[in-house]
């Protein structure tokens, strides 16, 4: 076990080794605008500007370290979960993933929380405000590349492997297969290195967001002093909650599940979320209470503003139950999935996940609209007094309260690829075709192995870590959304000349602000079809390999080379479609930021909006699908059937859906908008010097090379026509049919 571990550690290491130089090669792009905003339109100095760049290399360091951080502890907790498994108690299987994902949590915020704080602390006052966007541009660059690249990677690696279920009728995680290896290090290289990088740049992209709000809306110098004080030590607060619940939690899980033969996995996950919520929520009035008695004069701010967190932090535990309504091996909605299966194969498989995935898609958008409803009321008493747009600020806090948790939050992120690796380590490991392993385990550890029960509660496992992981993507997404609102809204505050001018264009009487809503929502849809479009080729080719180098006679387990084959594939895919996608993206922004500053906001509110709907419905969606095929196979025990092959049909769907493209709308949502303060103000700047044709025109050239990079992400990643020869079986004679099958390779 701990050998397939290492393995899968030394191709993760090769992985991201390989997108640490891909990141700096997309800064080469960002720093330049960069570069260009601060150096020719602030005119500050050449050694201001050169700091500012430094800072957003560490944005990238600090999103690439925690991710290296994250799969190092992750690749070790599978193979000790797989490990753990043996002694037949499922309580272990629980724990440790959960461990490995509070330590990941721990750090990412507390490295976010000192990066910052230094910044406040010890960065002159002139400096403070550049660098903590470039440090944001930065941390958002990282994350978009882990996030989406990784996505990509481990669709490819999973639909290849899954894929073999149905072609030879092997189990899912066969060492035969030399798409298991590359499997399990797309779980890390997605599940794993994603959400760590795409937390640490929430968490940061957040704060900003909050610190630019206070700054640019916040006349009074001592007011913004106290709001900023008050904004680190509730972070803080909320580290020390998570903490304190985990411990808590634990000791309670151990006392009742430690010597249960059998317990539901998701009951102390689900404990431990509402527990931490509840600390989370009580030290927020506290500490409130302690830190701003009395704002502006008013003594009942400190109650109101914690009343506006609460709304985010309650969110954050609420949320998760809404997802496993429409996502838990329980829920009816995935039940159903497995009961239409049955009679209607893989289509009405796929038809119910969508159901599900929209239904869910309703109520999380009433949820929140509904505690943002509450936030925005209590907005209205008093926090006038202090500050431009108060309702504003009361939306950034309640994202604020959304990551309430987050230690918590990552952790049962980061508890689903462990969970799901353990198994896949378990499998590779052949433990029980050692000769003569019962008595090794016994004489070394001191216990008889119990095969069977480790496997069911491996598995079983797996099903809690697809639910737990799929109730922490729209909180990631909610807050990017309602993050984003508030970076917007520093935007407009420039653009109106602190609200004073140019409002009648914040409308849909104002036709640019209308086009921009529009074209918001075409980035979006090409996003999802590009990310799965990556994906979609990439297993192809992934499929055409492992189906033609697979060996099940006579070998126990895949060649080293053919794996690692299979790892070079999805990697090459997953650089291209990252390429491509990063490079529209970054030529959108300018294009549209160049053509009508109030385009740009019509077009920022779009992506965000349409964005949060996209990913809820796709994450739920897959959600669905996954645990729906778990259902057939650790309850139902079905699997070889032809009700197991229409479920895993449905989880192939599922799987971009999922893990590529809901996950990273967050990043690239967050990466947009930051991005875009800079480049409209570079427009803006420049149509004031130079007039608008000059402003127009290259708006229209950045537009085109987007265009370019649209049809690269499409057309030039589709599987290709190949030309078949059949026999003509009468006349004899040859005629060539065009069928649709890839013509390999795949030139990249």
């Amino acid at each position: 076990m701990l050998d397939v571990s290492t393995l899968i550690w030394e191709t993760c290491k090769t992985y991201l080794f390989t997108q640490g130089k891909f990141l700096l090669v997309l800064e080469l792009f960002i720093g330049s605008i960069i570069a260009i905003y601060f150096g020719a339109l602030e005119h500050m100095a050449l050694t201001k500007v050169v700091v500012i760049l430094l800072f957003s290399l560490l944005g990238i360091a600090g999103s690439y370290a925690v991710a290296w951080y994250g799969i190092r502890v992750n690749t070790f907790a599978n193979s000790r979960t797989a490990f753990a498994s043996l002694r037949g108690n499922p309580f272990p299987c629980y724990a440790i993933p959960l461990r490995a994902g509070m330590s990941i949590g721990m750090v990412l915020i507390s490295i976010e929380l000192l990066i910052m704080l230094s910044i406040l602390l010890f960065i002159p006052a002139d400096y403070a405000g550049p660098c903590f966007i470039g440090f944001a541009i930065g941390e958002s660059l990282g994350a978009s590349v882990l996030r989406v690249a990784g996505g990509i990677f481990t669709k490819i690696a999973d639909i290849g492997s899954d894929l073999m279920k149905i072609v030879f009728g092997i189990k899912e995680d066969d060492a035969r297969n030399p798409g298991v290896i590359a499997d399990c290090t797309g779980d890390n290289a997605g599940d794993s290195v994603g959400p760590s990088a795409d937390g640490f740049e929430t968490y940061g992209v957040t704060g900003v967001a909050l610190i630019s709000f206070i700054l640019l809306a916040v006349p009074s110098a001592m007011i913004q002093v106290q709001l900023l004080v008050w904004i680190f030590v509730m972070r803080i607060t909320m580290v020390v909650s998570s903490a304190l619940s985990y411990f808590i939690n634990e000791a309670w899980a151990k006392a009742r599940y430690g010597d249960k033969a059998d317990f539901n996995f998701e009951s102390p996950l689900t404990s431990l979320v509402w527990l931490t919520s509840l600390i989370s929520i009580g030290l927020t009035y506290i500490v409130s209470y302690l830190m701003i008695p009395n704002l502006g004069g008013d003594s009942s701010l400190w109650w109101k503003l914690s009343s506006v967190i609460t709304c985010g932090t309650f969110a954050g535990a609420v949320i998760p139950e809404l997802v496993k309504v429409f996502t838990s091996t329980s829920s009816d909605h995935v039940r159903e999935i497995v009961s239409s299966s049955r009679e209607g194969g893989p289509a009405l498989n796929i038809l119910s996940g969508l159901v599900a995935g929209n239904f869910s898609a309703l109520w999380l958008g009433l949820a929140m609209m509904g505690l943002m409803g509450v936030a925005y009321t209590l907005s209205t008493y008093g926090l006038a007094g202090v500050m431009v747009a108060p309702a504003v600020f009361a939306f950034g806090l309640v994202a604020f309260g959304f990551l309430g948790m987050g230690p918590v939050t990552i952790a049962v992120d980061s508890y689903g690829p462990v969970a799901d690796n353990a198994q896949s380590v378990y499998e590779l490991s052949l433990i029980e075709e050692i000769p003569g392993i019962t008595q090794e385990v016994e004489s070394k550890f001191g216990f008889t192995p119990d095969f069977e029960r480790g496997k069911d509660n491996l598995e079983k496992n797996d099903g809690a870590g697809n639910t737990f992981k799929a109730t922490t993507k729209p909180v990631l997404i909610g807050t990017a959304v309602i993050g984003a609102t508030t970076m917007i809204f520093s935007i407009i505050v420039a653009l109106t000349n602190g609200l004073t001018t140019n409002l009648s264009k914040l409308s849909i009487l104002h036709p640019p602000f209308l086009l921009g809503l529009i074209s918001g929502g075409a980035i979006i849809y090409w996003f999802t079809g590009a990310s799965i479009q990556a994906v979609t080729t990439g297993s192809y080719r992934a499929v055409e390999f492992i189906k033609g180098n697979i060996k099940l006679d006579g070998a126990t387990k895949a060649s080293t080379a053919d794996s690692k084959r299979v790892v070079e594939i999805c990697t090459q895919y997953a650089q291209k479609g990252m390429f491509n996608i990063f490079l529209v993206v970054f030529f959108a922004t300018l294009a549209f930021a160049f053509a009508e500053p109030f385009l740009f906001i019509g077009y920022l509110m779009s992506i965000a909006i349409f964005g949060l709907y996209q990913a809820i419905f796709m994450a739920n969606a897959g959600g669905a699908w996954d645990n729906a095929k778990k259902i057939v196979e650790t309850e139902l025990r079905q699997k070889g059937t032809e009700l197991h092959a229409a479920a895993v049909v449905g989880d192939i769907v599922g799987d971009p859906f999922k893990d590529t493209s809901a996950v990273a709308l967050n990043p690239i949502i967050k990466f947009t908008t930051l991005f875009g303060l800079l480049a409209v103000e570079l427009a803006v700047s420049l149509s004031a010097a130079r007039g608008t044709t000059l402003t127009r025109s290259l708006s229209g050239i950045f537009f085109v090379i987007a265009l370019v990079f649209i049809w690269r992400s499409f057309y030039a990643m589709r599987i290709p026509p190949h030309a078949v020869i059949e026999e003509d079986s009468v006349s004899g004679t040859s005629r060539r049919v065009v069928s649709q099958l890839l013509h390999p390779p795949v030139h990249l």
